[in-house]
């Protein structure tokens, strides 16, 4: 699956942005509290409003339409680009140990890191600031032809897409003038 939501013009300033966690609280007679977090990183939640989506030569009801029913609903994944949230410059994302090949790719955000959805383009790659291409991503795994020497810094900048899916299985589009739409509540969750 490699559906790409797409970038349209009508979207309002109204956007909504709220990370989620998932805790169990359980509370003793004395008032003493155990919590437990399910969750090791957030899920993100998206509300998008547009305005004005054409229904003509731009047909960009049709691209967002398009892109639901191929998710079937809430049923599969696609990629959001967050304008906002979607590039990274010099991000840490391991230490190397002269045998381990293979790390995760992270984003720092407000000081917490969290792994990415996926990436979007290929990332420059530097092994202690020094560029390097002797790897290959799969699932957001970086994989180093040759594990990085002990001690060796490895950090990455490039763009990433959240993987996310839509909340309900029903998207409302409202007709207001002919071929011009809006769609005043589009809702996405980022899947882990």
């Amino acid at each position: 699956m490699s559906n790409i939501f797409p970038d349209l013009p009508g979207l309002s300033w109204n956007r909504k942005k709220t990370p989620t966690w998932s805790t169990k609280i359980q509370t003793s007679a004395s008032g003493k509290e155990l919590r437990a977090s399910y969750y090791s990183y957030p899920k993100w939640q998206f509300s998008l409003s547009y305005e004005v989506l054409r229904d003509s030569g731009q047909a960009e009801i049709q691209s967002l339409i398009g892109l639901f029913n191929a998710c079937k609903g809430s049923y599969d994944y696609f990629l959001y680009t967050d304008s906002d949230d979607c590039t990274v410059t010099g991000q840490a994302f391991g230490l190397g140990d002269g045998s381990t090949k293979a790390f995760g790719l992270v984003r720092s955000y407000g000081g917490f890191i969290e792994p990415i959805g996926a990436i979007n383009g290929t990332p420059l790659v530097y092994i202690n600031g020094t560029p390097t291409s002797a790897f290959t991503i799969t699932n957001n795994v970086l994989t180093f032809t040759s594990a990085p020497a002990s001690g060796a810094v490895l950090t990455y900048s490039g763009s990433f897409y959240f993987k996310c899916r839509f909340l309900q299985d029903s998207l409302e589009f409202n007709q207001f003038l002919h071929q011009l739409w809006e769609a005043k509540k589009v809702e996405f969750v980022s899947i882990k």
